[in-house]
């Protein structure tokens, strides 16, 4: 199977950049693809492993956090 062919966020050879929005969500981000509004770069440019070890060690509680008014 070609790189082409391969789901982006699944292409280990590429760069990947981590991303969080206003509820401390994380997200595994190609870094050729532009940032979706409300959310913000908090680490990389760097290989999938080390965005998806960043992850792991920085986001600890998947749950969304709460808003408060």
């Amino acid at each position: 199977m070609s790189d082409s062919s391969i789901n982006p966020f699944d292409n280990e050879s590429l760069v990947f950049l981590v991303l969080v929005n206003s509820l401390n969500q994380h997200s595994l981000w190609p870094e050729f693809a532009p940032i979706p509004e409300g959310w913000a770069t908090v680490f990389g440019p760097a290989a999938h492993a080390e965005c998806l070890t960043f992850i792991d060690e920085h986001w600890l509680d998947i749950r969304p956090v709460k808003r408060t008014a």
